[in-house]
């Protein structure tokens, strides 16, 4: 009888190829317009291929243990498979960003500046009559969030965010064999 694997064994392969696949979007993005790594909508397409793999690979898995996965199971690969792939996300971020290109950061960073500024006219605040201190201490911590720290300090409220979207995971993937109640 073949050996089955546990959610962290089962979880390194999906972990290394969407992480691989999140760090190729990333760079195509990059290469194609700089830009598009700040926008909205590219990390709303990211967000969603995020979700399709992760209950693609864990419906494989489920597969793989007989059709039936516990909540804990389905959990535990949802979480190791976004931890890999995150880190992997961040190696390729800390090259881009202060080994490819160090000045992507403060172009970013001024992107994410603006889009905040036009955020707060939509709801009514002029920015004009803002604090002009308030509005430096908003443009220090945007580019705060492009150092090395501010990268590292952003994976790990990723992995709080990585285990709430793993619990929503866990839910959709888990099956329990409906036999075993009697």
């Amino acid at each position: 009888m073949e050996e089955q694997q546990s959610p962290f064994q089962a979880a390194i392969k999906p972990g290394l190829t969407i992480g691989l696949v999140s760090l190729a979007l990333t760079f195509i993005a990059y290469f194609i317009d700089a830009t598009l790594l700040g926008s909205g909508w590219f990390g709303l397409v990211a967000l969603v291929m995020f979700f399709v793999l992760i209950i693609y690979f864990g419906a494989q898995y489920r597969t793989e243990l007989g059709g039936f996965m516990s909540f804990g199971t389905a959990f535990n690969f949802s979480f190791v498979t976004m931890v890999i792939s995150g880190l992997i996300s961040l190696i390729g971020q800390l090259l881009l960003f202060h080994v490819i290109d160090p000045s992507l950061a403060g172009v970013l960073a001024d992107q994410a500046f603006e889009t905040s500024l036009s955020m707060m006219e939509k709801f009514g605040q002029d920015p004009d009559a803002m604090d002009p201190a308030m509005l430096e201490e908003i443009r220090k911590s945007t580019a705060g969030s492009f150092t090395l720290a501010g990268q590292i300090k952003s994976f790990g409220i990723g992995l709080i965010v990585y285990a709430i979207i793993a619990l929503i995971l866990g839910a959709i993937l888990k099956k329990r064999d409906k036999s075993l109640d009697y």
